[in-house]
């Protein structure tokens, strides 16, 4: 299983975000922190802010401040929402779909039941779980 790069910075843009909560930050500041692009990042954080984990501000004090709490936001609401479109195998993939065996294998119930335990797990653990009592990643993160 691979996740998408998207939702890979999309984790890396909230925990910076968790992390120097109250305070906004410059989305170019987050894209470096996280070793990825500003386009990349613009892009994500867009999305996270169309959920309402993060809230934008335009302008020479805008930028990025995380817009829930962090014990609020669950690791499986995000996934789910930077996952959506992108089908786990080729049988999930509804009108795309172009597997021979789709109506005989079972394969894809196998998929189904796996990927539901793993979206319960990533339920189950919350962006406070990634950053409360981890020194090590508030020193790399913390903006001064």
């Amino acid at each position: 299983m691979r996740l998408t790069t998207r939702t890979d910075i999309a984790m890396r843009a909230l925990m910076h975000c968790a992390v120097n909560a109250g305070q906004s930050v410059r989305k170019s500041d987050i894209a470096k922190a996280c070793n990825t692009s500003e386009n990349h990042m613009a892009q994500v954080i867009n999305q996270l802010s169309r959920l309402g984990v993060v809230v934008t501000t335009r302008g020479r004090q805008g930028g990025v401040k995380i817009g829930m709490a962090p014990e609020d936001i669950s690791l499986g609401m995000v996934f789910r929402e930077m996952e959506a479109g992108v089908p786990f195998a080729e049988c999930m993939a509804g009108d795309r779909n172009t597997c021979p065996l789709s109506e005989t294998c079972k394969m894809r119930d196998v998929l189904c039941g796996a990927l539901s335990d793993f979206y319960a797990h990533l339920d189950s653990v919350m962006l406070s779980d990634l950053i409360d009592d981890n020194t090590p990643l508030q020193k790399v993160l913390l903006m001064q």
